[in-house]
C-alpha cells in the first residue's frame, strides 16, 4: 500500500483549490490512490467553516493592498494564514482504506487528524523541537512551560469519506505576518516556526522539512511514499476524469 507524493512548489490559492478537485474527483473514482500534495502559498487568509470574520484584524482594504487575498472554504476551522516559509500538505485519501486505528467501515475524521498531528510532531523532533496536541485545541503546540506557541494549524474537509485540505506547519514564516488574525480564532496563545525553535544543529530548510515530513507520514500512516515529478504523471491514469473537467 502507499500513497502518491506530490510537490507543487509555491502555487497561487486558487489554483491549488482547482488542483485539489481533479485529484479529489480522481480519487473518488478509484482511478488513482491516496494522495499527498506539498506546497506553499502565497500571503493567503481562508476561513473555515466556523471562522469569524471578527478574527480577521487587517481591515479588507489594507489586506487588498498589501496583495493578500481572502477565500472563504469548506474545511473544518476558523481563520488561518498561508504564506511563503510555510509547508502546507493536502492529504487526499479515502477514509475506508486500511489506516492504523481504523475500527469501523471507515477511519473517523477526528482519528485521521491526531494521525496527522502525530506525523508532524515526528516531524517538528527530528528538528529538535519537542511538540505535542492540546485537548480540544486540534493542531500541534509547543511544550513551553508558562505559554504553548502553535506551530501547525490543521482542517480538513470529508466528502464521499475523501478527504481535502489538511495542514499548515510554520518552517521559516515571517511570524509577524499573523498579526493579521487571531490564528484558529484562539486569543490565549501564541504563533512559532520550527525556525524559531529548533535546535541550532538542525536547520529547518523547506527542502530538508518537506522530506521528514513525508516520512513521517509514511511511518504513522503505514504506507509507502511514492514520489511523483508532476500533477500530469499523478492524473495519467485518468483521462477519463481529466476529459470532463
Amino acid at each position: 500500500m502507499f500513497i502518491h507524493l506530490l510537490s507543487l512548489g509555491r502555487v497561487p490559492y486558487p489554483e491549488a483549490l482547482d488542483i485539489q478537485q481533479r485529484v479529489i474527483a480522481a480519487r473518488k473514482q478509484g482511478l488513482i490512490g491516496d494522495t499527498l500534495l506539498l506546497l506553499e502559498h502565497p500571503p493567503v487568509l481562508t476561513l473555515g467553516r466556523n471562522a469569524s470574520r471578527a478574527n480577521i484584524l487587517a481591515s479588507d482594504e489594507w489586506l487588498a493592498s498589501h496583495g493578500v487575498e481572502l477565500h472563504e472554504v469548506n474545511r473544518g476551522g476558523d481563520v488561518t494564514y498561508h504564506g511563503p516559509g510555510q509547508l502546507v500538505g493536502y492529504p487526499i485519501v479515502d477514509l475506508r482504506g486500511e489506516w492504523p486505528g481504523k475500527r469501523g467501515p471507515h477511519l473517523g475524521p477526528v482519528d485521521f487528524v491526531r494521525l496527522m498531528e502525530e506525523a508532524l510532531i515526528r516531524t517538528c523532533a527530528d528538528f529538535g523541537v519537542m511538540a505535542k496536541r492540546i485537548p480540544k485545541c486540534t493542531g500541534v503546540w509547543t511544550c513551553g512551560e508558562m505559554r504553548e506557541n502553535k506551530l501547525a494549524a490543521i482542517g480538513v474537509h470529508v466528502s464521499q469519506a475523501v478527504t481535502s485540505h489538511g495542514f499548515a506547519l510554520n518552517v521559516t514564516t515571517d511570524l509577524r505576518d499573523f498579526d493579521w488574525i487571531v490564528p484558529c480564532g484562539i486569543r490565549d496563545r501564541g504563533v512559532t516556526s520550527l525556525e524559531a525553535e529548533a535546535d541550532a544543529s538542525r536547520e529547518p530548510t523547506m527542502e530538508r522539512v518537506m522530506h521528514a515530513t513525508a516520512r513521517n507520514f509514511g511511518r504513522v500512516f503505514q504506507r509507502q511514499m511514492v514520489w511523483c515529478n508532476s500533477l500530469e504523471q499523478l492524473l495519467a491514469c485518468c483521462g477519463t476524469v481529466e476529459s470532463k473537467l
